[in-house]
């Protein structure tokens, strides 16, 4: 089948038009012509090279949803029937044999398959296959479909360490940064029945912050007072934080959580997370059952992605808002 996509023939190109052979349906795998499409920080990183990982042409975009136009010969028709609208997203395949496999960990399976990985041929594009339909995902008819593209990577990601670390609706939870990750991560949190605190360095969020379900917003940096404070705190940015400091705010045995890549190394003083068992731990996206629990989730409480949507053909104009970081708050090209 030839794919009709939009690629980067080199690190930091526009998107071109480009068409592909995807060769013949594996007996597991599912095809999905793409109507929306997330753009992720980490997409700019695969067209840039950042990581060294790509392969040129690169077909980026993994937040893809869309409907089922094949499945392979093994997928039950009656589990994922053509038509249906669903979402492919960061991981598009596992083994499910491996020791993490059937502890429900698929996102750590050393066979996973990402989406942008695989010979770089995302979800920027006509169709995007998926390696294992239990992978993909149907979409709730609450959830309309740009909404639910974010979902599927920045969704999952802020879920699944609510699920992983297991907060309860009593805990205190701070949530750093008001972005792609932080807008989603400040409902999710807030749903769940916490007290969500929004730490930003800019007053500009400070109202988005509380429509978001912040009950306070804490600006640059302003601590005093909140000493030992949360039982968890996520991290969404960018950034190299103060980490002694930050990890300063947490309760004893509080856990702080890191799912935005921050440049260079993560340094903390042994004295800072020693002596009160604090936890300084790596987020990664969520496991199938992660996403498929958070997809309801969100349909249910009213979770929702703030976007903003552009046509393809403007797509040079939609990456350079996520380069910037002036997008409100995530952005999805309609295909």
């Amino acid at each position: 089948m030839k794919v009709r996509a939009f690629a980067a023939h080199e690190a930091g190109a526009v998107l071109q038009p480009f068409q592909y052979e995807a060769g013949p349906l594996g007996r597991l795998e599912v095809d999905v012509r793409v109507t929306h499409c997330g753009v992720c920080h980490s997409d700019l990183g695969l067209i840039d090279d950042e990581f060294g990982q790509a392969r040129y042409p690169v077909v980026a975009g993994h937040e893809a949803v869309g409907v089922v136009e094949a499945v392979g010969a093994d997928v039950d028709p009656a589990d994922l029937p053509v038509g249906t609208r669903v979402g492919v997203g960061a991981i598009a395949g596992s083994c499910f044999r491996c020791e993490w496999c059937l502890r429900g960990q698929h996102q750590f399976c050393p066979e996973r398959d990402d989406t942008v990985l695989r010979g770089s041929r995302g979800g920027f594009a006509e169709y995007v296959r998926a390696s294992d339909w239990r992978h993909v995902y149907p979409i709730p008819d609450a959830i309309g479909s740009a909404e639910a593209a974010p979902m599927l990577c920045a969704g999952t990601t802020v879920f699944a360490q609510l699920v992983r670390h297991k907060l309860s609706p009593t805990d205190r939870v701070a949530v750093v940064g008001v972005g792609g990750l932080g807008h989603l991560a400040l409902q999710f949190a807030a749903a769940w029945g916490c007290h969500v605190t929004a730490i930003s360095s800019s007053r500009a969020k400070e109202d988005d912050a509380s429509r978001f379900g912040a009950a306070e917003v804490i600006v640059g940096g302003a601590f005093d007072g909140h000493e030992q404070e949360f039982d968890f705190i996520l991290s969404t940015v960018s950034a190299d934080l103060p980490w002694d400091e930050y990890l300063g705010l947490l309760k004893p045995a509080g856990v702080l959580s890191v799912v935005g890549v921050p440049p260079g190394k993560i340094e903390v003083g042994a004295m800072a997370l020693l002596p009160q068992a604090k936890t300084l731990v790596g987020g990664v996206p969520g496991s199938v059952d992660d996403t498929r629990m958070m997809l309801a989730f969100a349909a249910r409480h009213g979770v929702r992605p703030v976007v903003e949507t552009f046509a393809m053909a403007e797509s040079a104009a939609a990456l350079d808002r996520v380069r910037k970081g002036s997008a409100r708050y995530r952005v999805v090209l309609g295909m």
